[in-house]
């Protein structure tokens, strides 16, 4: 089993990769890193030394100063290499670059610079390294003004702030989901590449990312229809739209219930998409569900009895807490990387409608277990 070592494992693009690691837990284990670690020869010798696999993503990317950008970066790369050769280690470094390497900027010039010392490790040592030029990332709890734009524009728009496109320039994108397998593929294949230009999945001007994430505001969290999406490109920019919803005020939403001398009727879900939908019945004291998904889309609506709905981002220990009450039918949808579960504290059968937008397929069921 190899063991895996991630610097910089509480960014935006660690916590991924840190959060897909652990779902394979017959190939990969865990090595635990901390900041810190890199202000203590001896800690970081000792997080070092019991890696088979070291994923530096440590970096400073922004900064009122480039020469703090470019000196940081550089001292992390030289203090690893430095605890490598102390510990003798013969991990496999993989490196996060950046497309930045060939701008003229010091935060462009730190990866360059770090890349050709790692390179220079190897060959001394005859280490195994592995050095990734990545585009631009977007994904869900990215920070905004810092990881990417459309973090930043994702914030502003389901903050009720105004965005503004300041260069409308084309951007070469991938999902950080789409880069932690390409990163997992490397680590398995264990092959020395000294550059390997991670391909981008998109391509996108800045306007038009605004305008579907705007879209995405109108139809979904204004109406609660889930859009059209017309490609994996689409799914996954919804999906890092939700992230940024204030979820623990959002829901529950209320359904329009209409009722006459026949009984009711409530409209659960307008969707642009297909996917499955299901009912269920639970009994009294019963909990479904503690598990979460990493790209579907989940809506639980109670349309008869009392439930709570909780839910917690994988990797944080809040735990969000809805109750909902057949009475007032409504909703809660799951965002991405949130185990979740229903339960009923009522005293009678609770009925739940649940829509997904994918057939359940044993095969890639996108379904993990974990206790919220």
């Amino acid at each position: 089993m190899l063991k895996i070592g991630i610097t910089g494992q509480n960014g935006f693009i660690g916590t991924h990769l840190y959060n897909t690691v652990g779902l394979y837990t017959d190939e990969f284990e865990h090595v635990e890193f901390q900041r810190d670690f890199f202000k203590n020869e001896l800690d970081l010798d000792a997080f070092v030394s019991q890696c088979d696999v070291i994923v530096h993503l440590a970096a400073l990317n922004r900064d009122d100063s480039q020469e703090v950008i470019y000196d940081t970066n550089i001292s992390l790369v030289k203090s690893l290499i430095a605890s490598l050769e102390r510990t003798q280690s013969t991990a496999h470094i993989v490196l996060a670059s950046s497309s930045q390497e060939e701008k003229d900027n010091l935060y462009g010039k730190s990866k360059k610079e770090g890349r050709a010392l790692f390179v220079k490790w190897a060959s001394k040592s005859n280490g195994l390294f592995t050095g990734l030029i990545i585009p631009n990332v977007f994904g869900p709890f990215g920070k905004p003004f810092y990881n990417s734009v459309v973090a930043t524009f994702s914030h502003q728009i389901t903050h009720g702030e105004t965005p503004k496109v300041q260069v409308d320039g084309k951007l070469q994108l991938i999902y950080v989901g789409e880069l932690v397998a390409e990163i997992l593929h490397k680590i398995r294949t264990r092959q020395q590449e000294n550059l390997y230009i991670v391909p981008y999945t998109v391509e996108a001007k800045v306007s038009e990312l605004l305008s579907l994430l705007q879209n995405c505001k109108a139809t979904y969290q204004d109406k609660g229809e889930i859009p059209i999406l017309n490609n994996t490109f689409e799914l996954n920019l919804f999906n890092t739209f939700r992230c940024y919803m204030d979820i623990a005020n959002h829901f529950p939403v209320k359904l329009i219930q209409h009722t006459d001398t026949r009984g009711s009727f409530v409209e659960i879900i307008r969707l642009g998409i297909g996917g499955q939908v299901s009912f269920s019945t639970t009994v009294p004291g019963i909990t479904r569900g503690n598990h979460f998904h990493t790209r579907k889309i989940e809506r639980f609506a109670v349309i008869k009895g009392k439930a709570l709905i909780q839910m917690r981002r994988i990797g944080t220990d809040e735990v969000l807490e809805f109750y909902l009450d057949g009475n007032e039918p409504a909703y809660v949808d799951m965002p991405i990387w949130y185990t979740h579960n229903i339960k009923n504290i009522g005293e009678e059968v609770l009925y739940t409608n649940f829509w997904i937008n994918e057939p359940y397929n044993t095969e890639d069921a996108d379904t993990y277990f974990v206790e919220v």
